[in-house]
């Protein structure tokens, strides 16, 4: 599967999104299909969207990364569950906001509630998997994963 034009704008709805809600400079390599199943960073949000455009999206790091970026957004640590709200709100912002920008173009479209994963765990399955590694300035490294449903 190469990557389509709806795939590539969903990505760039998604990148808009973030820079929306993130107050950081935010750089990202080019997207990738994944080709073998992804163990995620120990510290993830998984939403799905429902409707019109179909997916899921996780965004992947490590507890450290999530923390730097919650420092700079709230000017304060955050640890515990104080930070697992934050991963879930963030997730919340940026695919409520991509979900938004789609609509506006005439597509119905929905979220669902936010998974914080924590520990091992590791993304195995059928549909496609287009991965976007991205840095954010004074946070570290991310991956977003953007499960597609065929």
């Amino acid at each position: 599967m190469k990557l389509t034009s709806s795939i590539t704008d969903l990505l760039h709805h998604f990148m808009t999104a973030l820079k929306g809600v993130v107050p950081l400079s935010v750089t990202h390599d080019e997207p990738t299909l994944l080709k073998e199943p992804y163990d995620h960073q120990h510290f993830s949000v998984s939403i799905g969207m429902t409707g019109d455009v179909q997916g899921r999206f996780v965004i992947d790091g490590n507890e450290k990364n999530f923390q730097s970026l919650a420092a700079s957004m709230f000017g304060m640590p955050l640890t515990g569950e104080m930070l697992e709200s934050f991963a879930g709100e963030l997730g919340n912002m940026i695919v409520g906001n991509l979900a938004t920008s789609i609509a506006h173009s005439g597509h119905n479209v929905d979220i669902t509630t936010p998974t914080v994963m924590t520990g091992k765990a590791g993304i195995i399955g059928n549909n496609p998997v287009i991965q976007l590694p991205l840095t954010v300035k004074d946070a570290g490294r991310f991956h977003v994963l953007l499960v597609t449903v065929p």
